[in-house]
């Protein structure tokens, strides 16, 4: 095995053409590990210290991928961390093709064992992998079996719908009472307004589109305006037009009355939705509960496309239980010498 570390940003479009390959390759397709998320992640919310880890075999085929970034803690300790991770990205994990995985993860703890190493660590923290991922299982194991300390500990969860293949065959398999909610909170909002399900999933018409989402992300509780700082604004609108880009944006509106009242940021990604984000206004039709009709209505979307998951994402919120989702654990995984 070959490792080639890229320390610049010029790295990601060195390897731009074979990464969503090798992605395509791994134990899990994750939206949040595509070429189109990392860069935009780096471009606007990474530091200086870029650390592209690239495993090649024998034929110089790309068979593994560490996407990962120092920083210094308090305690100055030097800490290795996924691009992406943690707080806008709900599952990172390392890219590796299933056909090489034992070989290329010896090779990347070679890598970060050999006193020669040109990567300075002191711990290697993986934040957010997928509870299949073999990151924590098998790479944990051989890091174990080094010496090393190594802790896996549970994040949090992702709630996640297994869709049926019809609108009624889904809301008969949840609970009786949450269906009955669901159809009155429907039947009252469509006979109270004049409702109206709009969809943005091309860059037409995104930037203003984005203006609305993010002012009813903003509205939607007090804490909301710590999160928008100028970097995450730049983000957020740089990664909608990459993901309309490649055809993975489904930013949904709900209008009450020619009004935009709340707001659904999703991904259609390897057969799934994914729920990345939402925003409401709670001073007009909070009573009329439309951020959970929205979500209804593109709960029904996903399975018109014949979408296979409808994924949460992060949080355990109640709400998303309600409409039958189960939770799914996400680990952290930390590795010290």
């Amino acid at each position: 095995m070959k490792i080639t570390i890229y320390r610049e940003a010029s790295g990601f479009a060195v390897l731009s053409q074979e990464w969503d390959d090798l992605l395509k390759r791994t134990a899990q397709d994750l939206i949040f590990m595509t070429y189109r998320y990392q860069l935009t992640w780096w471009q606007h919310l990474g530091n200086d210290s870029l650390l592209l880890i690239a495993v090649r075999n024998e034929a110089d085929q790309l068979v593994g991928l560490a996407p990962l970034f120092t920083t210094v803690e308090a305690s100055g300790k030097r800490q290795l961390n996924f691009v992406g991770c943690v707080d806008v990205s709900d599952y990172l994990d390392i890219l590796i093709d299933q056909d090489y995985l034992e070989p290329v993860q010896e090779a990347l703890l070679d890598c970060l064992a050999a006193e020669t190493s040109e990567i300075d660590w002191d711990i290697l923290s993986l934040c957010s992998l997928p509870h299949s991922s073999p990151t924590r299982t098998r790479l944990a194991e051989a890091a174990q079996a080094r010496g090393w300390q190594v802790e896996v500990r549970q994040q949090n969860v992702c709630p996640v719908i297994t869709l049926a293949d019809s609108w009624e065959t889904y809301l008969a398999g949840i609970n009786k009472k949450q269906r009955h909610e669901i159809r009155r909170k429907i039947r009252r909002l469509e006979g109270e307004t004049e409702a109206r399900l709009s969809l943005i999933d091309s860059t037409v018409g995104l930037a203003e589109a984005m203006d609305i989402f993010v002012e009813l992300h903003r509205k939607s509780t007090t804490d909301k305006d710590e999160f928008w700082d100028e970097a995450r604004v730049r983000f957020f609108y740089a990664l909608a037009e990459e993901m309309a880009a490649a055809g993975y944006l489904k930013l949904y509106f709900i209008e009450l009355n020619g009004i935009k009242a709340a707001a659904l940021f999703c991904f259609d990604y390897d057969n799934q939705f994914l729920l990345y984000n939402s925003g409401y206004d709670p001073e007009q039709f909070a009573q009329l509960s439309p951020g959970n009709v929205l979500i209804s209505y593109t709960i029904e979307a996903a399975i018109q496309l014949g979408r296979r998951r409808y994924d949460f994402l992060r949080g355990d919120e109640v709400y998303k239980f309600r409409f039958g989702a189960e939770a799914e654990p996400i680990y952290d995984l930390e590795i010290r010498r």
